[in-house]
This record gives structure tokens, C-alpha cells and sequence, in this order.
């Protein structure tokens, strides 16, 4: 089983190293030499960044482990062991929102060798990770494919999720196929003047819908083992954005036209106005927004979702510090 992996991982390998000479690995298609470490929008050269690595308990149950609200205590969260989580530097969207700006717009973190970042990998699965999950990992696909290599041939095991923003292309998805376990993309925009003004991405929805897509057919059932955690599937996630609950219900519309109910789907109303957040989204969701977008769901069909609370209190440590060893260790 490892050996087949480790086989698809040398052949997308093959595909996809020699676009590092003209990089052309996202839609942006910058066409930099990152040999040479030229960088284009992600400010990516030919190494991987990470800023942090750590098993984290704020992913769907199903990724992380049973999520207590009131949990606080560090024993509690090991004894959970959670999703191994990487936090990969730079990001090929530009979200003017993102609770991750530290590390996606300002450039927190450090540059790995493949050897270094492979046993990373391999410590999370030590230290007991029910996955490896590579967070904004398309921009340096080649370099974590190169780790992979390195951490299957020395006993890496444990399923691996694509966390991404969704802004892809399907033909890179192509080949995954193989190779990701769980993907889990988000479906930020149906609307292109929404992309456009909040992502700097106009094109968002013409790519990341195909991307989806893609995904679907290479793993189209979330497949639970006896702990309710997954090991294989697909989890889309859609973030609520204030004011926006029309475009959240024609992404929802999507969703049910073009895939089956049974899809897993993750409705998110955690968002906060973080960084460049405009003044027309500068502000919270609200409860009755939420609301609706929950109720849309139910209303087309959908099975197999995920809800957040309809509020979260304001000592919840929902949004990252990766100034902080810990980057989710809840405020006292």
C-alpha cells in the first residue's frame, strides 16, 4: 500500500517539478523560476515555509477528535491528540479578511529543507495525529511531494488532507490522485466581483469549482473508521461572509446541482474582520445570517454537514497568534 504511494508520489513528482522552472502550479500562473527563487504572488521560492506545526483540536470533529467548548486544559487537548497540523508561509489568494495574515500576507515563518519538513511529519505522527494536515499547501506542492517521499519510506502512514483555499486547478488536482486521503477545500465565492474585491481573485469560482470537482472524483465518501474519525473523503468548507448571504446560498446552489447530498459540507460562522477587512464586512456575522444559510442547506437536500455555533464567546480563541509557540492556546 505504502509502495503504491510512494510510486504516485514519484510520478506526479515527474509531472509537476519541471513547472518549477516556469511556475505555473496555480491559476495566478506566474510563470517565475522558483529553481531560482524567483517569487511571484505567493512570495514562494523552492523551499518549503511553515510557521507553525502542531496537533490542533479546532478542525471538524472528524479531522481532530471530539470538540469540547469548554476544554481549556492542555491534558484534556493531548489526550484528544487532534489533526497534525502544518501552517505552510505565503498563500495564492489575497484575502483581505484572513485570520491567518500573519503567516498568508506578512511572511511569518521559516524556510525547511524536504528532509527537515519530512520529519516533522513523522513527529506529529509520533506524538499520536490522526493526519497529516498540509494548510495552504499548493504553492509548494513540489517540495512537500519531496518530503512525503521521504517521511512514506520511513513509516509515514497516518492519512494526509489538502487544506486549501480552493483556488486551484484541476489538472494539478489530476495528480493528487492517489496521494491525498482527505481533501478539504474551501468554497469562499460563487460571486466574481466578490472574489475579485475581497480575494483579488476574479476567476475564483471558474477554478475552484472544476478543483472541487476533481476532488469529488478522486474521493467522493467520508469514510469514518470506528472512532468516528475520517480516513478518507471529502469536506467542503464555505465560510459565511457578513452581508453576503445571498452568495452563500448560490454556493450552496452549486454544490447541490453539481454533487450528491451525501457530500460533507462544513458551514462556518466563525468569521471575524481581521487585517485589510473593508468597512462593508467589518463586522461580525450575525446570528440571523447564520441562520439562513443553515436553513438553505437543509432545504436542498444536503445530509452530511457540519455546523459551528450560531456565536462563539469572546474569550474563544478562534483566531491565531502565530507570534505564540502556540498559535491556538486559548486566552486567559
Amino acid at each position: 500500500m505504502m509502495s503504491r504511494k510512494i510510486s504516485r508520489i514519484e510520478r506526479a513528482l515527474d509531472a509537476l517539478e519541471p513547472l518549477e522552472a516556469s511556475c505555473t502550479l496555480c491559476p495566478r500562473e506566474c510563470r517565475v523560476d522558483r529553481r531560482q527563487d524567483k517569487t511571484g504572488i505567493c512570495r514562494s521560492g523552492s523551499r518549503a515555509a511553515l510557521s507553525s506545526a502542531l496537533l490542533h483540536f479546532g478542525e471538524e470533529p472528524v479531522l481532530s477528535g471530539r470538540h469540547d467548548r469548554a476544554a481549556s486544559d492542555p491534558v484534556e487537548e493531548t489526550s484528544r491528540r487532534g489533526s497534525g497540523t502544518i501552517f505552510f508561509t505565503g498563500c495564492n489568494l489575497k484575502c483581505l479578511f484572513c485570520q491567518n495574515y500573519q503567516i498568508s500576507w506578512l511572511g511569518q515563518g521559516r524556510e525547511v529543507s524536504d528532509a527537515e519538513l519530512a520529519e516533522i511529519m513523522l513527529e506529529l505522527q509520533r506524538r499520536g495525529a490522526y493526519n497529516i494536515n498540509l494548510v495552504s499547501p499548493t504553492h509548494f506542492l513540489t517540495p512537500i511531494l519531496r518530503a512525503l517521499r521521504i517521511a512514506c519510506g520511513r513509516g509515514l502512514k497516518i492519512p494526509l488532507v489538502y487544506n486549501t483555499n480552493g483556488y486551484e486547478k484541476a489538472e494539478i488536482i489530476e495528480k493528487l490522485a492517489g496521494i491525498i486521503d482527505i481533501y478539504l477545500p474551501d468554497l469562499k465565492y460563487r460571486s466574481s466581483r466578490l472574489s475579485l474585491r475581497y480575494s483579488a481573485a476574479e476567476d475564483y469560482f471558474l477554478r475552484a469549482g472544476p478543483a472541487v470537482q476533481e476532488m469529488f472524483l478522486q474521493q467522493p465518501d467520508l469514510v469514518l473508521d470506528g472512532d468516528g474519525i475520517a480516513r478518507q473523503g471529502l469536506i467542503i468548507r464555505h465560510l459565511i461572509l457578513p452581508g453576503h448571504v445571498d452568495d452563500s446560498l448560490a454556493v450552496l446552489d452549486w454544490m447541490a446541482q453539481k454533487l450528491p447530498p451525501t457530500t460533507a459540507l462544513s458551514l462556518m460562522s466563525q468569521y471575524r474582520p481581521c487585517h485589510l477587512a473593508p468597512k462593508d464586512i467589518r463586522r461580525p456575522l450575525s446570528t440571523e445570517e447564520y441562520r439562513l444559510v443553515v436553513a438553505g442547506a437543509k432545504r436542498l437536500g444536503f445530509e452530511n454537514f457540519f455546523i459551528q455555533p450560531e456565536f462563539f464567546r469572546p474569550d474563544e480563541h478562534l483566531l491565531p497568534d502565530f507570534d505564540l509557540p502556540e498559535p491556538f492556546r486559548w486566552k486567559k
